[in-house]
């Protein structure tokens, strides 16, 4: 990162989004003074500002510190979803600071370094969680830049050296195009972010592109069925690296891998789901390739906790369960509703779900429609519109008439502890990316006493 030597202030234009505050993390532990712009204060950036990080809520020129408006020494960093309009990036682009997208500067972060990316629609957050745990746990001096907050280190950031990199390689706006992976998996090519790349085909072909960059002496994983050449990936099936024999005890899978030199018995995992189960074979996969230790794989797995908002469990009593999910897309829905009915079975259960982009709505309405019907009974929220603005006739109200239930309704944020408790369910699944997330504290502490 020589490029960088000059620069002792780093800003960021969108400071709380998941991938940006691992960055200004990562940078402030290098000793840089770390600032940065959000709309909104959420936990994590109440986080963030506990450490030290400055975070302004104002997109006003005067908000923006003073050392920061020095342009021989800052560093600005912003992503696709920041407005071209935003004040304070005009001021910067206007002023010739040195800027950088997020995605640049991860590129530039990891390059020279070995680099392990996982990449997919859907898998890669949780896989890069555990990946990062298993190397940190297996002595790797490793840095992680997570898509999510680890359980087990409660950040988005993993520090333990910098021989090795993970990172969560996203394909919003073609972002995982700037890396140089040593290592790569591909988890998923469903369709979405149809509102940049227009169609399947170009998602896919996108992914192909991602592919050329793993070099010849590196490897490539890919899940079992998709139209790319590389290792693969699955679970009881003929894949190089497979889950086999798997059992469930306590709430927990217990499985072997089968490995293309071996079979490594007696893992035990404790996510639920079978996405989730995939999510470990595609990173145990990866960190055999990097070079981990075999036999200290098995407790590293184990003691592996979760992502938060990735199926995570903030009431689990014998009356009732609440789920939290960052679920946003038909496929991870259904995936949910598979997990809950492995974990759960016979329990009625009642899904919340936020929509997350007018666009992804309308694009997948029929899918959306289909798998939130799988719950027993389904809320929906309004549409959460992130960058987005409506469009014409994509509501929920829409998406609800799809929905072939006997039991569903639209709800209001507000009403949402209410409706739960008039409903009375077994299971309660609290599901999207959007602003959802902000009301798990506030439903937990009101059904407590219900548990």
């Amino acid at each position: 990162m020589q490029a960088l030597n000059h620069i002792q202030n780093i800003y960021f234009i969108g400071i709380g989004g998941i991938g940006m505050s691992a960055l200004a993390r990562y940078f402030k532990s290098l000793g840089k003074n770390v600032a940065g712009y959000d709309k909104t204060s959420t936990s994590l950036t109440r986080t963030m500002e506990a450490e030290g990080v400055v975070v302004v809520y104002d997109d006003d020129l005067k908000a923006i510190p003073v050392e920061f408006k020095n342009k021989e020494n800052t560093l600005v960093v912003y992503t696709p979803a920041v407005p071209a309009a935003h004040k304070q990036l005009v001021y910067f682009k206007e002023n010739e600071f040195l800027l950088k997208k997020r995605a640049a500067l991860l590129g530039l972060i990891s390059k020279g370094k070995t680099t392990l990316a996982v990449a997919g629609t859907h898998g890669k957050t949780t896989t890069t969680a555990i990946l990062g745990h298993l190397l940190k746990e297996t002595g790797a001096k490793v840095t992680g830049f997570l898509g999510g907050i680890s359980e087990d280190i409660q950040s988005n950031l993993i520090l333990k050296g910098d021989e090795v990199v993970v990172v969560e390689a996203d394909e919003f706006d073609r972002s995982f195009l700037h890396l140089s992976p040593n290592i790569a998996a591909i988890t998923a090519m469903d369709a979405d972010h149809l509102d940049i790349y227009g169609s399947k085909e170009e998602l896919e072909d996108t992914f192909r592109q991602f592919a050329k960059l793993v070099p010849e002496n590196g490897t490539l994983f890919v899940k079992n069925g998709l139209a790319i050449a590389g290792k693969t990936f699955g679970i009881e099936d003929n894949s190089d690296y497979s889950a086999q024999n798997i059992k469930i005890k306590n709430g927990s899978y217990h499985f072997d891998l089968k490995t293309p030199n071996e079979v490594i018995k007696d893992f035990m995992f404790n996510l639920p789901g079978k996405h989730n189960l995939l999510n470990a074979i595609t990173a145990l996969a990866m960190a055999i390739q990097y070079g981990s230790p075999i036999p200290r794989l098995t407790g590293a797995l184990y003691s592996f906790k979760g992502v938060k908002r990735r199926f995570s469990y903030k009431i689990k009593s014998d009356n009732l369960v609440l789920i939290d999910d960052y679920a946003h897309h038909p496929a991870e829905i259904a995936a949910v509703n598979q997990a809950v009915r492995e974990m759960h079975p016979g329990k009625k259960v009642l899904a919340v779900f936020q929509p997350h982009l007018f666009s992804r709505t309308k694009d997948f309405a029929e899918d959306f429609a289909e798998s939130l019907a799988l719950f027993d009974e389904l809320f929906l929220l309004d549409i959460y519109p992130a960058r987005e603005l409506p469009i014409e006739g994509v509501t929920s109200a829409w998406l609800l008439e799809k929905v072939n239930s006997n039991s569903k309704k639209l709800i209001q944020k507000e009403n949402i502890i209410a409706e739960i408790k008039r409903s009375k369910p077994e299971v309660v699944v609290l599901m999207g990316a959007g602003s959802i997330g902000e009301e798990v504290e506030s439903v937990k502490k009101a059904l407590q006493d219900e548990a």
